[in-house]
């Protein structure tokens, strides 16, 4: 690790104004979030634990998962192998992976994808009866599996939720939904031993209390609504990444925001979640092109159109850019209605919906944020740097990503990732590893908190300061502007649901543009115009930050670590 070169990061609290807890509860475990990751932790963890409680911020189907179209990639293929998948990860992720990360990503994915169906999963089949598989930006093998055609996500969601279901009588597991996590309970030693989080309308645990453990594991997705536009559902506040950064826990990489290159576009000022055109459609053949009809990714890299997406995202911006355009459109026209409406019934439904017809129009799209790669540092097993926490999924930075996630690799991460974690977690309470430690004292005093109103002031400022195209003035100016809400007066907002998410998009908006503002290349997600190259003499390093003592933001850099050993 290197220490910060002196750019004075913000000062957080440790925790939000919420009142003290009003009821208590005891598990081994508490999993926070009900994706793909959390749902699969949890049902693993049941096996092998005594008490595991799943809590999720609305209901268990309302996550990120359940919008995931194109798949789930895994060489499953005969003539496929993990190691092109690996090797078609570290392009996409553009020297930032961690191999062995990605190692035990491709290795394990395979068994955990046919795991997935043997727990009730229906992937679309072939005529031999074996999982269809098609092919996305950045990969050089057919090796996407999808279901309903465009609703993988959604069919991955209700088998793990089918399978919760069906053990929910057992008293070794309880699900609290309509509960948000607002922070972290830490012992003397600085250990998680606990949540305290808020639930709405659970009888006697209506309102604020606190749920002891001995882990935590965090699977509560993506910071999508930093931005004005995003594909993530409104759920998508980083609550988990925030409350993991409060607790003295490393975040990274944040800086590395994907912008999915085909989101349709509903026109100036529109703002939330917005409709994405799976990148699928371009592995079946769509192509994206400009005012004039002319192809955008031609000549621009080998693999033109499924280029991996932070390569297409630029190319998209430059034609805008150079065009004087809003948007530049996607051309599957000449598919057919038969293969549309089969292949992708939501995608086309949907741009129905919305007064556009894939069958016989030109779909207007342009980048809008999509994912982060970054999130709460951690180990091979799932492990954050503070004892007793970990974290999965779109919440973690595990490595796999690097600067750019390669499509379809979420769904997998969340996957291989929980099986990691909830074997991990059984042997060390089994070994005496984690005890059942006792929450210290608050000494401090509660973070006054951003009334909600400003929501979309620091949606705005991340939005003109931090998307895809940055400069040095953009992200100081986001860096001040959110610094100025930090700065307000006490406000009379009263602790709740929203302006616990508006404090906690605050709190991440200040770390990225921190990280943003430091980064000085082009890489990934992500353009800076006052530095159009990669720097690997410099920049070839993870930021870390973490919260000092004294509440100030610390920025660390690490350094890629060799990998060891050569793929089987």
């Amino acid at each position: 690790m290197t220490p910060d070169d002196g750019t004075a990061g913000p000062v957080l609290p440790r925790r939000l104004a919420a009142g003290d807890p009003g009821w208590t509860t005891e598990a081994d475990v508490v999993v926070v979030g009900s994706g793909i990751a959390g749902l699969t932790c949890a049902l693993r963890l049941r096996e092998r634990v005594d008490r595991v409680l799943l809590v999720t911020k609305t209901v268990l189907s309302a996550g990120s998962t359940r919008w995931a179209q194109g798949g789930i990639a895994a060489a499953l293929a005969p003539e496929d192998t993990p190691q092109e998948h690996l090797e078609d990860t570290l392009v996409a992720g553009v020297g930032l992976c961690d191999v062995e990360a990605v190692r035990a990503l491709v290795t394990e994915g395979p068994d955990r994808v046919r795991e997935l169906v043997g727990l009730g999963a229906h992937f679309d089949l072939d005529a031999d009866g074996e999982i269809k598989l098609t092919r996305e930006g950045g990969h050089h093998r057919d090796r996407i599996a999808h279901a309903g055609g465009d609703a993988t996500g959604a069919e991955i969601s209700r088998a793990l939720i089918a399978a919760l279901q069906r053990v929910l009588d057992d008293p070794g597991i309880e699900v609290v939904e309509h509960a948000l996590v607002v922070d972290l309970l830490t012992a003397d030693d600085g250990a998680v031993c606990g949540v305290t989080l808020h639930v709405i309308g659970e009888g006697q645990k209506d309102g604020v209390g606190a749920a002891h453990a001995r882990a935590v594991v965090l699977a509560t997705g993506g910071l999508g609504q930093i931005y004005t536009s995003t594909t993530n559902p409104p759920v998508a506040t980083g609550d988990g990444m925030a409350a993991a950064l409060r607790a003295g826990a490393r975040v990274t990489d944040l800086e590395f925001v994907q912008f999915h290159p085909t989101v349709l576009y509903l026109g100036e000022g529109s703002t939330g979640q917005q409709p994405l055109i799976s990148e699928a459609v371009r592995g079946e053949g769509a192509v994206l092109v400009d005012d004039t009809g002319a192809r955008i990714m031609e000549g621009r890299h080998e693999l033109a159109d499924l280029a991996p997406r932070d390569v297409v995202a630029r190319g998209i911006l430059d034609v805008m850019d150079a065009r004087g355009l809003e948007h530049v459109w996607l051309d599957a026209r000449h598919l057919g209605a038969a293969f549309l409406e089969e292949r992708f019934p939501s995608i086309v439904a949907r741009c129905r919906e919305l007064g556009v017809d894939p069958v016989t129009d030109l779909l207007p799209v342009a980048p809008a944020q999509h994912y982060a790669s970054g999130g709460v540092e951690t180990d091979l097993r799932g492990r954050s740097t503070v004892d007793g926490l970990y974290a999965c999924g779109e919440v973690s930075c595990t490595g796999v990503h690097g600067a750019n996630r390669l499509a379809s690799n979420s769904l997998l991460e969340g996957l291989v990732f929980a099986h990691r974690i909830a074997d991990d977690v059984a042997e060390r309470l089994a070994a005496g590893e984690l005890p059942r430690r006792v929450p210290a004292a608050a000494t401090d005093v509660p973070y006054d908190l951003l009334d909600a109103g400003h929501r979309i002031t620091v949606q705005r400022s991340m939005t003109r300061g931090c998307g895809a195209l940055r400069t040095a003035a953009s992200t100081a100016r986001a860096a001040s502007d959110l610094a100025g809400l930090a700065a307000l007066p006490p406000s009379a907002a009263a602790p709740g649901p929203m302006t616990w998410e508006t404090t906690n998009l605050l709190h991440l908006g200040q770390t990225l543009a921190l990280l943003a503002h430091r980064r000085e290349e082009t890489r990934g997600g992500h353009v800076r115009r006052d530095h159009p190259d990669h720097d690997d003499d410099r920049w070839l390093v993870h930021q870390g930050v973490s919260r000092g003592a004294d509440g100030r933001l610390l920025v660390t850099e690490r350094a890629l670590e060799a990998p060891t050993g050569a793929m089987s």
